[in-house]
């Protein structure tokens, strides 16, 4: 498909083309590679207190997040619930003689005007404002502590390294010649595919095979494994895939391509195992992420590295530079915008101060939009039973939620993992229609190691979908009532009678 478009809107804020970039300084006290989310708060915050700082970027501003991650995919989102629920309507009660019609160009240009709207707060003159030099090109190490850009060089005490990652291609037959998209090109969409192939059931393959299909595009999900989102709990990806079918999404389990070939009506698949030549007018490749680190130079900095997991870091983001930090999708295991700002927040205490910040000390909460959305914290049962904890669970399904029934939106759960025998929190996941806010109250009690038992304390407005912490907090103070405590509760009340 050809059928494309380049937001001007957006560059002239992120990249703009009359951009000169600045003498440098004889010397900063920290240097940024990168401009996406943790690059951005690594210089905000460093010039904020004083320091020296610049920051280079190769491409646009904003990253991953604002370009082709979570404010695009979400705008798409949110205008799929929105189709969904029209659809849905005499459910509630609600006529709608005319049916849905999905205007998928003004969908995208919502969402490019959405994206443009927020792309002030990453725009290079901000930064300037704030008193960063950017400077746009390709940034790499010419010694431990010099960079090079654009033909100028950086001196700096610190650096940052925080280049992010990009969509990994796999090796298929034809693929390359195919014209496939990713998360980098399927937002530049102004017509609707008809058929729609989603390569890699992790969460934005789920996510954007879910929004093509309530917009009217016939989807096939390609999972490489027996489930989809295969890092969630087996029940919360079950649920998950339940409602994708009943949406008319096809699932593939335990394929892979095996070739791909471009045709003059579109694409041909050869899945494998072997079940027949599919067709496909477009094909999203959502297979995981590769950082970028291939054009930094960072053997010429001493900064070890690799392929897979990029720049190689302690538990306090330094690289084996001591002068060199790395922050986000880099170096990371969590490729989310909200862990590499938390990421970046620790290296600037490490970095411009004696700080002794740990990666070890953040709890990272994640979230899957689909519908239901899937969001946890810390472990899952497989993931405790692998560390050899062991765990006590409780359950509590929404069909018990009096809000979730009045919405109609009992299909889902939450799930507490225990430390057993006590009440320490060490993981969750809730599966809910705004599951990724519900989780928030949990993620606090982990992060300020408050066990679940203090939750029951806390009073929620009812009726909410978040009363199912209550739930689970009660649930747990149940449990407490043992037959010793209720042999003495029975004496007491037989005394008091």
């Amino acid at each position: 498909m050809n059928d494309t478009y380049t937001d001007k809107g957006l560059d002239q804020h992120v990249a703009p083309s009359d951009w000169v970039n600045p003498k440098p300084r004889s010397r900063y006290h920290l240097v940024v590679i990168g401009g996406g989310p943790a690059g951005l708060v690594a210089a905000a915050g460093a010039a904020g207190i004083g320091a020296n700082v610049a920051l280079i970027e190769r491409n646009r501003l904003g990253g991953d997040c604002l370009i082709h991650g979570c404010v695009p995919s979400k705008a798409l989102l949110k205008s799929a619930r929105v189709a969904a629920s029209v659809c849905n309507a005499k459910t509630f009660g609600v006529d709608v003689p005319d049916g849905v019609r999905v205007d998928f160009a003004a969908v995208m240009e919502r969402m490019r005007d959405l994206r443009a709207s927020l792309a002030p707060n990453d725009s290079a003159e901000r930064f300037r404002r704030l008193g960063v030099d950017v400077f746009f090109g390709d940034g790499c190490f010419v010694g431990t502590d010099t960079i090079e850009v654009g033909g100028q060089t950086l001196r700096f005490r610190r650096a940052v390294i925080a280049t992010g990652s990009r969509p990994a291609i796999p090796i298929i037959r034809g693929l390359p010649e195919s014209g496939f998209f990713t998360n980098e090109t399927i937002f530049s969409l102004t017509k609707l595919p008809k058929q729609l192939t989603v390569l890699g059931a992790g969460p934005v393959g789920c996510e954007l095979a879910q929004a093509f299909a309530r917009f009217g595009s016939r989807v096939t999900l390609i999972a490489s494994g027996s489930t989809i989102l295969p890092k969630e709990d087996p029940a919360a990806a079950r649920l998950v895939e339940s409602a994708m079918q009943k949406e008319g999404i096809e699932i593939l389990r335990n394929s892979r391509l095996e070739r791909v070939e471009r045709t003059d009506r579109g694409m041909q698949l050869w899945p494998e195992p072997n079940i027949g030549v599919r067709n496909t007018e477009a094909l999203l490749i959502s297979v995981g992420r590769t950082p970028n680190v291939d054009s930094l130079n960072l053997g010429k900095a001493g900064i070890r590295f690799d392929s897979r997991d990029g720049a190689i870091v302690n538990d306090y983001f330094r690289t084996s530079n001591h002068r060199v930090f790395a922050a986000g999708d880099v170096c990371s295991k969590f490729k989310f915008t909200h862990a590499a700002d938390a990421m970046a927040r620790i290296v600037l205490q490490n970095a411009l101060f004696p700080g002794r910040g740990k990666g070890s000390s953040l709890v990272i909460p994640r979230c899957t939009f689909t519908e239901p959305e899937i969001a946890a914290v810390g472990l899952t049962e497989s993931e405790a039973h692998e560390c050899n904890i062991a765990v006590d669970v409780l359950i509590e399904e929404l069909s018990h939620n009096d809000r979730a029934v009045l919405d109609g939106e009992t299909n889902g759960f939450a799930k507490v993992l225990l430390k057993r025998g006590t009440d320490q929190i060490i993981g969750a996941t809730i599966v809910a229609s705004n599951a990724g806010d519900m989780l928030n109250e949990l993620t606090l009690a982990m992060t300020a190691k408050l066990g679940l038992g203090s939750l029951a304390k806390n009073i929620h407005p009812y009726p909410t979908q978040a009363e199912i912490i209550k739930r689970l907090a009660d649930q747990f103070q149940r449990r407490r009532l043992t037959p010793t405590l209720k042999w003495w509760l029975a004496r007491w009340f037989a005394w008091t009678a």
